[in-house]
């Protein structure tokens, strides 16, 4: 049984030094990093709640069966966007441009460089997402990293042009979200409603993500044009849920609910379940808290053993990709609890893992992440797997 809730050291020197250095991770932590804990329930002295589980009988255990590699070569993938003739379109963080897999044989061809993309730390072109619309305006969406922020652009992707030249201008959608070397967040994804949800980090500076007046550790609810979406919490505003390190997970189960995944600092990260308007805790709250001023989280797991970029929900679960835990979690839900105990798949076998999207039915596409600075690339790296769950 892989028990997920680790106790962590209560060495106050040890927790400084994590405080200061550690937490520059983004909650990855060093290659090879060791936060020294040790199974157990829950933190010592902790006086949080367990992990609610659900009354319903669990269901039986899932699986996950690697069914193939989809394509291999590529240099720090981040986001990845199925198109509607299956292939594939895959961001890298570090050169800045969006490339297209063949999702049969593998083949890569650059659409071309993403301009004003700066690249730094964890900073530079992150997440994708086609316009609700894209079967008309073959518009491409890209979260940034720019000289000065993070930002939002949408450019035509047009298929009829040469290799390299396929991406159109970029139209800014949303600026001034705050950038640092590390917690820039990136997730972007279009929701049930055709609004774009926007996953966003502190940038290190953590009074951030208690600023209602801030975009920093936020999960923001835009238009397609980039505006404050109709009905969100917050008049005129953006934000629709606060509270937030660093969010780059978010998907939506079968009933519309959106779950969002987080790094924590030096013990917990979570999976939280999204509700508008309510605050999720950071700085005040890592993990589950006593506090009623803060939503906690659906579960949480040591920094060791998740560190948590994106989610999917297929077969009743959210699978979620750990980059320092170097696994892949399921998190058997009903309703917004966790309907049995949440089970690690591919532990170790292909590094860290980025990214995580729905394919067709029990489906999912897999992003590696060991081409980052921080993972230890093999020949092959890094590569997108077509995974069969259940």
């Amino acid at each position: 049984m892989i028990v997920h809730r680790r106790a962590v050291p209560a060495v106050l020197a040890a927790a400084a030094l994590l405080l200061t250095a550690g937490c520059s991770n983004d909650g990855e932590g060093p290659s090879g990093a060791d936060d020294g804990s040790s199974p157990g329930r829950t933190a010592p002295g902790s006086s949080a709640p367990p992990r609610q589980v659900a009354e319903e009988p669990p269901p039986a255990k899932g699986s996950v069966k690697v069914v193939r590699t989809v394509a291999e070569g590529l240099e720090s993938p981040w986001g990845l966007a199925p198109l509607p003739d299956g292939d594939l379109l895959v961001s890298s963080r570090d050169e800045g441009t969006i490339v297209r897999v063949d999702e049969k044989t593998g083949e890569k061809t650059e659409l071309g460089e993403v301009p004003g993309v700066s690249a730094a730390g964890e900073g530079g072109l992150l997440g994708l997402a086609l316009s609700p619309q894209y079967a008309s305006d073959h518009m491409v969406y890209a979260y940034f990293t720019s000289a000065s922020d993070n930002r939002i652009v949408r450019m035509v992707y047009d298929e009829e042009k040469p290799p390299g030249e396929q991406l159109g201008a970029p139209d800014t959608v949303f600026r001034g979200i705050p950038k640092g070397f590390v917690h820039n967040g990136g997730r972007i994804a279009f929701g049930p409603d055709k609004m774009l949800y926007v996953g966003t980090g502190e940038s290190g500076d953590t009074g951030l993500s208690q600023d209602k007046d801030s975009v920093g550790g936020k999960i923001l609810r835009l238009t397609p044009e980039g505006e404050p979406a109709p009905g969100n919490p917050f008049p005129d505003s953006p934000v629709y849920s606060y509270g937030h390190r660093n969010v780059q997970g978010l998907a939506w189960d079968d009933e519309q609910r959106l779950f969002a995944s987080e790094f924590g600092q030096d013990t917990w990260d979570e999976l939280n379940a999204i509700k508008p308007g309510d605050n999720y805790g950071w700085p005040e709250a890592e993990g589950r808290s006593d506090d009623k001023r803060f939503h906690n989280p659906v579960d949480q797991w040591s920094t060791a053993e998740a560190s948590p970029s994106g989610i999917a929900f297929a077969e009743g679960s959210i699978w979620m990709a750990g980059l320092r835990g170097k696994r892949l979690w399921r998190i058997p839900l009903n309703g917004t609890e966790t309907s049995a105990e949440p089970q690690a798949f591919l532990e170790g076998e292909y590094g860290r893992l980025r990214t995580v999207v729905p394919a067709d039915g029990d489906r999912l596409w897999l992003v590696t992440s060991n081409t980052d600075g921080r993972g230890d690339p093999k020949d092959g790296d890094d590569r997108i797997l077509e995974l069969k769950v259940g």
